[in-house]
C-alpha cells in the first residue's frame, strides 16, 4: 500500500515536516486491517468505528449465521405487499449491512475530499482511507501488494479494463482466447470486441453431462494459440465451480495468461490468488455487501507493469509535455481521475465485516443452504434445476437456476412477490449463450447470502408450490 506521503505526490518539494504532520495527524491506514486480524476477544473490545463487527455473538449457541446476522442488515426488516420480506435475488447484488452504510455516511460527513492531490487534513485522511481499502482488498484476497489491486467502477469495467489494455497490446490475428457457455455477459463481449479489432478467434467450452463446463473440452481446445483463458470461478446461473488452479497450471504450460471472474466466488468463500495462481481476478464491491459503483482488478504486478494505460487523464500521469505524457506506475496508471472515494472506503468496510464473520464460516454454512435449497426445490413435480447435483464431490453455488414446466419464469418471479413477498429474479442472467445451450430463453433464480436461513427457503418453497397451483389451476 502506498504510505501517507504518496498522497502527496503531486507536490514533491513538499517539506519532510509537512510530510511528518500528515503522517502523525492521521490514523494508519493499517490499523484496521491488523486489528481484524486479532482474536475475537479483542476485537470486541473496539468501538464500532475502528471495525465493522456483526452486532451478534456469532459463536451463540443454535442460532444459525443467517440468525445472527440478519439483524446487521435494515432493509430486510421490511414488508412487501403485507408480508416479511424474502431476499433471494444476492447473485444479482448483496444487501448492505449498517456498518458499510454507517461508512458511506462517515465519509461524506467527515472526511470527504480528493485523494492524493492535497496537502489538508481532509485529503490526507481520505487518502489513508481510500488506500486503506485497497490494502483491505488485498489481504481478503491474499495479494502479494496492494499495489496489484485496481479499483474500477465494477467487475465489467475491470474486465474491460484487461481487453483494451492487455488485449490490444499482445493478441494478434490467429491468436485463441478461451472462453465457456457459461460466462456472464461481462466475461464474453469485450472479448468479442477484442477479437473483431485484432483477428483473434474466440473459442468457447461446452456443457458434460452433469451441466458444468466440460473440463475434458477444455484441456482439447488449448494449444500453444492459446493466449488467454478467461472463465468465471463460480457461475451465476449453473452454481458450478471450476477448477482454477488446474486451469491456470495447465493454460501457462502453453504461454497463456488466466482471468477469472469472481464475483460469484469472492463473496461467498475465502480466495486466495496466490492460490489459484491466475493472472487477472475481478470482483464487485456491490455482491460482497458493498456499495454500487466500485469493483476491482487483481494483477500480477509485473502484467500490470507491462500494460499501457486504460484511461488518460489525471491521476495516472507521471509527467504531462505537450508533445507526449509519461504514465505512473500501477495502481495510479489505470485509475484516471477522480475515483469512487466514498464506495471504495464502503468496499473497505464491508471487508472488515465480512472478515469478523470469517470466509470459512460464510462459505461452510453456505454449503449446508446450497443442499437444503436444491433438495427442496428438486422435490417439487415439474420443476427442472440447471447445473450439477451438490454432492461429497461436486460443489454446488447457493444458488438455483429452474423452470416450471407450463409457466413462464417472469410469472413465477412476479407472482411469489406480489402474494409472497419473495424476490427472486427472471430472464437471461446475463448468460444468453448459456440459456440457448440448454434449449431455453429464460429461467427463473433463488440466490442465497449468508444472511438468509432454511426458514426462509421453507417460504419460498411453500410460496412457489402456491404460485404453481394458481398457473396449473388454469389448465
Amino acid at each position: 500500500m502506498a504510505s501517507t506521503a504518496s498522497s502527496l505526490c503531486h507536490f514533491p518539494y513538499t517539506s519532510s515536516k509537512l510530510v511528518s504532520r500528515v503522517r502523525t495527524s492521521n490514523s494508519n491506514p493499517f490499523a484496521v486491517c491488523k486489528l481484524a486480524r486479532r482474536p475475537a476477544s479483542h476485537l470486541a473490545s473496539l468501538s464500532s468505528s475502528s471495525v465493522a463487527v456483526p452486532s451478534k455473538d456469532l459463536s451463540a449457541g443454535s442460532s444459525s449465521l443467517g440468525d445472527l446476522t440478519k439483524p446487521d442488515f435494515p432493509i430486510l426488516n421490511q414488508e412487501i405487499n403485507g408480508v416479511k420480506l424474502v431476499y433471494l435475488d444476492n447473485a444479482a447484488t448483496s444487501q448492505k449491512p449498517t456498518s458499510v452504510i454507517k461508512s458511506l455516511e462517515d465519509y461524506y460527513k467527515l472526511y470527504n475530499s480528493n485523494v492524493h492531490r492535497g496537502i489538508h487534513y481532509l485529503s490526507a485522511k481520505a487518502t489513508d482511507l481510500y488506500e486503506g481499502a485497497r490494502s483491505k482488498v488485498a489481504n481478503f484476497i491474499n495479494a502479494p501488494q496492494s499495489r496489484e489491486i485496481i479499483f474500477t467502477k465494477n467487475a465489467t469495467e475491470a474486465i474491460n479494463l484487461v481487453a483494451y489494455s492487455w488485449g490490444l497490446s499482445n493478441l494478434k490475428p490467429g491468436d485463441e482466447i478461451i472462453l465457456t457457455v457459461a460466462e456472464h455477459h461481462s466475461n464474453i463481449v469485450p472479448w468479442q470486441i477484442i477479437a473483431q479489432k485484432t483477428g483473434a478467434i474466440l473459442k468457447y467450452v461446452g456443457l458434460s453431462k452433469e451441466e458444468s463446463p466440460d473440463m475434458e473440452q477444455f484441456k482439447q481446445l488449448l494449444s500453444n494459440k492459446t493466449k488467454l483463458v478467461a472463465v468465471q470461478h463460480v457461475s451465476n446461473m449453473l452454481g458450478s465451480k471450476m477448477p482454477i488452479e488446474e486451469i491456470v497450471e495447465m493454460s501457462h504450460k502453453f504461454g497463456a495468461k488466466v482471468l477469472v471472474d469472481a464475483c460469484q466466488s469472492v463473496p461467498h468463500m475465502p480466495v486466495d490468488v496466490q492460490k489459484l495462481g491466475a493472472d487477472f481476478l475481478v470482483a464487485s464491491s456491490h455482491k460482497m455487501c458493498g456499495p454500487t459503483g466500485v469493483g476491482f482488478l487483481y494483477g500480477k504486478f509485473d502484467l500490470l507493469s507491462s500494460m499501457p494505460p486504460f484511461l488518460g487523464g489525471g491521476e495516472m500521469i507521471s509527467e504531462v509535455l505537450q508533445e507526449y505524457s509519461t504514465y505512473a506506475e500501477p495502481p495510479s496508471r489505470f485509475e484516471a481521475g477522480t475515483p469512487a472515494i466514498g464506495e471504495a472506503v464502503g468496499l473497505g468496510a464491508a471487508v472488515d465485516y465480512l472478515s469478523q464473520i470469517g470466509m470459512s464460516n460464510i462459505h461452510q454454512y453456505e454449503n449446508e443452504l446450497a443442499v437444503y435449497l436444491y433438495e427442496s426445490l428438486v422435490c417439487i413435480p415439474k420443476v427442472r434445476i440447471y447445473g450439477p447435483a451438490p454432492s461429497n464431490s461436486t460443489f454446488r453455488a447457493p444458488l438455483c437456476s429452474f423452470n416450471v414446466e407450463g409457466v413462464h419464469p417472469t410469472d413465477i418471479a412476479t407472482l411469489i412477490d406480489d402474494q409472497h413477498g419473495v424476490a427472486i429474479r427472471s430472464g437471461h442472467h446475463c448468460a444468453q449463450i448459456l440459456h440457448r445451450e440448454l434449449g431455453i430463453t429464460a429461467s427463473a433464480r433463488a440466490s442465497l447470502h449468508f444472511y438468509n436461513t432454511k426458514e426462509e427457503i421453507d417460504s419460498f418453497i411453500v410460496a412457489l408450490k402456491d404460485t404453481i397451483s394458481f398457473f396449473t389451476s388454469f389448465t
